[in-house]
């Protein structure tokens, strides 16, 4: 017989409008929605107050401001919501066994055979009590059998409490709940058990399983099985990845600033295009300078995370000003990515960036094509006067 699984499923309650409101008390009880600007953009996140106007994440702000003309509307600061999220995962990976980390503001919790030692409903409720007294955030969990019903529960624990699905109700749990509420049901899928008269999950699970598969195909015996509450994916141990790095050792030492600017530039850009074309963000940024003696130099900063060659590069070139000692010739320049994820794209949602990243993505595929050496930042292109993001030393 197998191990009945335990699965915790941890959400930061409204993370974004979360992280506005410890930064600026004032905003706690008003309608506020972090996104675009109230013409562009959609919705990141919005407070409860506003989603009882029908405001939900992903609706055209325009759209939103129509339903909630008097909310406050944010722009929302990325640096924060990753400083916040990197917390609440140290403190989850200091405890748990085994651990995902799903998106910036989820976690899962894999807690099977734990129940020999301890009880593992009272230890995650003692765990989401510590997350909530060090970093002051709401976080909502549910705890079942499998992450399915683990993920669909904690909608029901909001805002900021806990639920326990208790195993063998799975079925019973999700059979009164419209079957959208079921992950992986998109819109045409949702219009087709509409016209099949399946509108609940129970209904669903009274459903003949080979007319699904014949009316959705694959999917559709699949969200037969998950409407029984079946699902076998697994918790994916959380690990940092890798980082991405470029160096290179001159053929003859330089002092020429506007040539080691230069070549700060080419070496982010290149590893800058490495990390897109692995889908990943960067959260840190690192320098490494040589000199003739073989003193070797290195400064790291967290940054909000990013895939932006001008966000990496503005970075990159303000850590070599700091580290790198006037005048003296350098042997060899290094620029470093670390800190990677691929959940972070979530701290986007509220930048109208689109244009953005189509812009990154022909420049990427006429690389790719073209070879890497075919685009690259005019060297003596206006420098900016500010920032576009936050730069916070860690060494």
């Amino acid at each position: 017989m197998s191990q009945q699984r335990i699965i915790a499923h941890f959400d930061l309650d409204t993370f974004f409008v979360s992280v506005e409101r410890l930064n600026d008390p004032s905003l706690i009880g008003q309608p506020v929605i972090v996104g675009g600007t109230k013409e562009r953009g959609v919705v990141s996140t919005c407070s409860y107050e506003t989603r009882t106007f029908g405001v939900h994440s992903g609706m055209p702000m325009a759209q939103a401001m129509k339903l909630c003309p008097h909310a406050i509307v944010l722009q929302g600061t990325r640096g924060d919501y990753s400083r916040y999220s990197r917390w609440v995962t140290d403190i989850v990976a200091a405890k748990a066994p085994l651990f995902e980390k799903a998106s910036i503001d989820e976690f899962y919790i894999d807690l099977t055979g734990m129940d020999r030692f301890f009880d593992p409903f009272q230890w995650t409720i003692d765990l989401r009590q510590e997350i909530i007294d060090q970093t002051q955030l709401p976080i909502s969990f549910a705890m079942a059998s499998n992450k399915l019903v683990a993920k669909i529960a904690t909608d029901f624990a909001k805002p900021n409490n806990y639920i326990l699905v208790e195993f063998g109700k799975e079925k019973e749990f999700l059979a009164p709940l419209r079957v959208n509420k079921m992950p992986g049901i998109g819109e045409k899928a949702y219009h087709t058990l509409l016209d099949l008269g399946i509108e609940t999950i129970g209904e669903l699970q009274q459903a003949n399983p080979a007319m699904l598969e014949q009316q959705l195909g694959k999917h559709g015996r699949d969200l037969w099985q998950r409407a029984h509450g079946i699902s076998f994916g697994t918790v994916n141990a959380y690990h940092e990845s890798k980082s991405i790095s470029s160096e290179n050792t001159f053929h003859e030492n330089s002092n020429d600033l506007s040539f080691l600017e230069t070549e700060i530039v080419r070496l982010t850009e290149k590893i800058a295009h490495e990390l897109r074309q692995e889908n990943k963000m960067a959260g840190c940024v690192s320098i490494k300078i040589r000199y003739p003696n073989f003193e070797t130099q290195q400064r790291q900063a967290s940054i909000p995370y990013t895939f932006y060659d001008d966000e990496l590069i503005y970075n990159a070139k303000q850590l070599f000003h700091q580290l790198y000692r006037k005048e003296q010739p350098v042997r060899l320049l290094g620029v470093k990515l670390s800190e990677l994820t691929d959940e972070a794209a979530q701290t986007n949602l509220f930048q109208d960036v689109q244009k953005k990243n189509d812009l990154y993505k022909a420049i990427d595929e006429v690389k790719d094509r073209f070879g890497k050496a075919l685009l690259t930042k005019g060297r003596n292109a206006k420098k900016r006067e500010d920032p576009p993001l936050g730069l916070h030393e860690v060494s």
